[in-house]
């Protein structure tokens, strides 16, 4: 009798769904990046100052996932881009077969640049692919510096660190050397910003990066 691993057996068939995601964004020119992060860290804040920093220098659209409701995605509707919400009710994590149907929706619109807004969770997001070109995580200076040890996965595979709140670490105990030095352990090429969502402080270094990332993902189409 052959045993099959029903994990082994779920991310297989994710992966195949990812890759076809993959594709079609390859096909638009489009550059996709899957925002995660703990819950409260900031990721939906974040994407708002985003938008409002790339200022119409490029297309954007969001699908936003997240447990129940719709208040991110009602939030992000608010800054005029376009917005398709995922209710993964109760499931910790999006899937490529979610984001697949989602962008079926939202491919109407025109964009260069597309954020995925999964489920505030640290753990499941990690072990799933969904044609994505970048992974980014969201941390704050609040959460103290045990998330990188303590959930290496997500870090692991991440192009961009977000350190947000950063204008309240004089009153925590966040090490910036710290961060810098289990980054350096796990995953020494990750591109780390130091952001505040609500001073804007850094957010300009990271819309520049995403307008390079744009153009350099538009020049293989």
């Amino acid at each position: 009798m052959v045993k099959v691993n029903l994990q082994t057996k779920l991310l297989g068939a994710n992966e195949l769904i990812a890759m076809q995601n993959h594709k079609r964004f390859d096909e638009q020119g489009l550059l996709a990046i899957n925002l995660m992060s703990s819950p409260g860290s900031g990721k939906t804040s974040i994407l708002e100052k985003t938008i409002e920093a790339l200022g119409g220098k490029i297309q954007i659209a969001v699908i936003e996932g997240d447990l129940y409701t719709d208040q991110d995605a009602r939030r992000i509707e608010n800054k005029g881009v376009p917005v398709i919400q995922i209710n993964t009710d109760g499931a910790c994590h999006l899937d490529a077969s979610m984001v697949g149907k989602a962008f079926e929706d939202i491919s109407a619109h025109s964009m260069n640049l597309l954020f995925i807004e999964n489920v505030g969770n640290l753990v499941c997001p990690a072990e799933f692919e969904l044609g994505e070109d970048c992974r980014a995580v969201v941390i704050s200076v609040a959460e103290g510096n045990d998330k990188i040890t303590k959930y290496p996965l997500i870090f692991q595979r991440a192009k961009v660190v977000l350190v947000n709140k950063i204008d309240l670490i004089e009153y925590t105990d966040f090490s910036i050397e710290q961060l810098k030095e289990d980054l350096a352990r796990i995953n020494p090429d990750v591109r780390v910003f130091y952001v505040s969502a609500r001073t804007g402080q850094g957010i300009d270094a990271w819309a520049e990066w995403l307008l390079e990332e744009v153009a350099r993902k538009r020049t293989k189409v």
